[in-house]
């Protein structure tokens, strides 16, 4: 049964925009407070922030972070502004992301025109935030959990064994990218599949002692500011033919793995059922589990032999354009090797 998350708190970076904004506005209809983290707000995110500027409008408030997820002291002002404003979080979400973008692409290495990764730089912005800056927030946060629950232990007397109990939760967002990888976005895969990784290793840290529960949603083909503005991605999809999963059922899903609730349902194979048909069946919410996304369904994503993603919302139909272009320009040798 899910608890309540009425009085607690959450950091969500990238909550300007799409799959973000949508959980950030979940949780907010939920009473949970929210640090917005993101470079600037999309105008329907700051119609949000500013409905939600104090309590005595609505029950749970919402403060915008400005927050460049690359630099890792603005990474920590965004704890800090938790503990401020709400005396800390209890919900933490590294979710801002970037889909192969031209400045930061394997396809536009750095030196090369498009790009803004300075060969002198020695890094890819999109390994930045798609990978490192998750990573760090989660080091961060397992820290103010830790931290947080060592100045709480004053409330409980040293004769016994009780122990606080934990609602602490790290919720990634990892992608199909993790598993179906196109040619067009090595980068971001390559980042996807180490979150992945990520939140598979973190899972023993839920445990009775700590209580912190890393977890994470896979998307498919999200209805987003991440392809609506980018035409050379948009390019790819047939809208005549392809399904867009939306932002919204993204955050239910994300939302299940948060509010303390023990099961999720998902969607079941013939191989993941014991009476060898298709249907739905639950499984335990814990540190470590990984739920795609597609339209309509969600399901569990397993560490071995997984059959991978299929069905609406995991596909774009005109894929095959792109890896065209790809192998023409490499085997014209006019790719543009920066410096």
């Amino acid at each position: 049964m899910a608890t309540s998350l009425a009085g607690k708190t959450a950091i969500v970076t990238g909550a300007g925009s799409g799959i973000n904004l949508a959980f950030a506005r979940l949780l907010l209809q939920k009473q949970c407070n929210v640090v917005f983290a993101d470079l600037a707000l999309r105008p329907e995110a700051k119609e949000v922030v500013d409905a939600h500027s104090s309590l005595s409008r609505c029950p749970a408030r919402a403060v915008f972070q400005e927050t460049n997820v690359r630099d890792w002291s603005q990474l920590e002002r965004m704890f800090h502004t938790a503990s401020k404003e709400f005396g800390g979080a209890d919900i933490v979400c590294p979710g801002v992301g970037v889909y192969e973008p031209p400045f930061s692409s394997f396809w536009h290495p750095p030196g090369s025109p498009a790009s803004k990764d300075p060969p002198s730089s020695s890094r890819y912005a999109s390994i930045d935030i798609n990978l490192t800056h998750p990573i760090r927030t989660t080091q961060l946060a397992i820290a103010h959990f830790l931290s947080r629950r060592c100045s709480s232990s004053s409330a409980f007397s040293s004769s016994t064994s009780q122990q606080p109990t934990s609602s602490d939760h790290i919720i990634h967002i990892s992608s199909i990218a993790a598993q179906v990888s196109p040619l067009l976005a090595p980068l971001y895969n390559a980042s996807k599949h180490g979150v992945s990784g990520f939140v598979r290793t973190l899972a023993p840290l839920d445990n009775p002692s700590h209580g912190i529960r890393v977890t994470a949603v896979a998307p498919g083909v999200i209805d987003t500011p991440l392809w609506r503005d980018n035409p050379e991605k948009l390019r790819l999809v047939d809208e005549s033919t392809d399904e867009w999963v939306t932002a919204e059922e993204v955050a239910e899903v994300m939302g299940s793995l948060v509010d303390g609730r023990e099961e999720v349902e998902v969607f079941s194979t013939t191989a993941g059922r014991a009476d060898g048909r298709e249907g739905t069946r639950r499984v335990k919410v814990e540190g470590g589990l990984i739920l795609e996304v597609s339209k309509s369904r969600v399901r569990k994503v397993e560490q071995f032999n997984d059959e991978g993603p299929k069905g609406a919302g995991n596909t774009v139909s005109k894929m095959d354009i792109v890896n065209e272009e790809i192998m023409q320009m490499l085997s014209s040798g006019n790719w543009e090797q920066g410096k």
